[in-house]
């Protein structure tokens, strides 16, 4: 029998016992299904941290001076934690010292943010992201703006109480007016409004559009740093490359201002965008870890029962595989027979479960914050493993089937 006539017989089959195929090929549906639908979260999760998180939260040539790490994988000792308490913290002195340090074109930036209650009188009290900073913020993060201005160098120094806000906190208490020029009281110090931000849309489900930016020196330091020190330096160097020498200069001239002894760790944290995408490497890791538990239990599912409908479609064709051998049919043809309609039900399986893998994707996608896009090297991986579990399933009755005698199989017809 060939090849193409061993997967028609496959697919006649399922055609003819439509109830009984579907049964036989629902553990494998659900495994296909899940498999696609994890990989697809963990592919657009990765894409979406490296495109979107990576650039809007954490900037692009960048890196932040601040007392420990802000991205820490799950299996910090107790002893790091210790380490980082005893750590001192940075004051106006260190980061003077880590500015002057810089190569020149390097922009730096102050970035202290605590959540606090804004209020106004044209709408009730609600949360925003209050981020104390400074005028150069704005270029490296990318925000721009889609009415008035950004705070300016002198009002930074001079401590002016004045904001740029999200659209999202503009909606909220400017709903049918022009927020320039107003005020929004934020721990009782009136703000004024000089800007607002183009939507930045959302973060793993928090608003970016939720943001209200205002110079670190103004009232909002007894906020998000009641003891005065500050609570990180964001860097943006001109290029890639001159990344890692700003880096070095900063750390040297902190180490020699903190006096650290030569071969101890610094007592603070330069951390990258690679720091942030390495947590969410290892996140990634983990998710496809535990993801992959569902998907393996429902192939596993799949692969015993359609090994059980093999064994019975063996007895029931007993006659068939005797008149085969006896006209001279080998062993290989009876085995091979077997293990394509095994791989023809299982496939079929998969190419169903490859669909409704999609719809779970994109369900999860619309209704959750977690991004989903589905990678064409996954549709490839799940037929290649619903190829395989039919043929790992029928590789016993196949084998079974190839060993019978001729002469008891056409026997067993009478």
């Amino acid at each position: 029998m060939s090849l193409l006539e061993a997967v028609r017989l496959a697919l006649q089959t399922l055609r003819v016992q439509k109830l009984k195929s579907f049964f036989t090929l629902t553990g494998v549906i659900i495994g296909v299904m899940f498999l696609i639908a994890v990989i697809s979260i963990v592919e657009g999760m990765q894409k979406y941290v490296e495109e979107d998180f990576a650039a809007k939260l954490i900037g692009v040539n960048t890196f932040t001076l601040r007392r420990f790490p802000n991205f820490n994988p799950g299996d910090t000792s107790n002893e790091d934690w210790r380490d980082y308490m005893r750590r001192p913290r940075l004051f106006e002195a260190d980061i003077d010292i880590a500015r002057d340090a810089l190569p020149p074109g390097s922009l730096a930036s102050v970035e202290s943010m605590n959540f606090v209650y804004a209020n106004s009188a044209t709408a009730r009290p609600r949360q925003v992201l209050a981020i104390g900073a400074d005028a150069e913020y704005f270029r490296i993060k990318s925000y721009d703006l889609e009415r008035g201005r950004v705070f300016t160098a002198q009002e930074t120094s001079r401590g002016i109480p004045v904001a740029v806000i999200g659209t999202e906190v503009a909606e909220h208490y400017f709903a049918a007016l022009d927020p320039i020029g107003r005020e929004l009281r934020v721990g009782g110090i009136p703000y004024t409004v000089i800007g607002v931000l183009e939507k930045q849309g959302s973060i793993f489900g928090f608003s970016m559009d939720r943001m209200f930016i205002t110079p670190w020196t103004s009232p909002i330091r007894r906020i998000t740093n009641p003891r005065y020190d500050i609570e990180a330096l964001v860097v943006q160097a001109p290029d890639r490359e001159q990344l890692s020498d700003a880096m070095e200069s900063v750390r040297g001239v902190l180490r020699a201002h903190r006096r650290v002894p030569p071969g101890r760790r610094d007592n603070f944290e330069l951390e990258t965008s690679d720091a942030a995408l390495s947590f969410f490497a290892q996140l990634r890791g983990r998710l496809i870890v535990f993801g992959t538990a569902l998907p393996a239990i429902g192939l596993l599912v799949g692969a015993m029962v359609i090994m059980n409908i093999m064994l019975v479609a063996v007895a029931e064709r007993t006659a068939e595989i005797g008149i085969r051998k006896a006209l001279g049919a080998r062993r290989w043809d009876i085995m091979a027979q077997f293990l394509v309609e095994a791989a023809t039900l299982s496939v079929v399986g998969a190419a169903i479960g490859i669909g409704l893998g999609f719809a779970l994707a994109g369900l999860i996608a619309k209704v959750s914050p977690m991004p989903a896009t589905v990678a064409p090297w996954s549709i490839f991986l799940a037929l290649g493993v619903g190829a395989g579990v039919g043929i790992a399933a029928g590789a016993y009755p196949a084998s079974r089937a190839s060993r019978l005698d001729p002469i008891a199989a056409l026997r067993h017809e009478t």
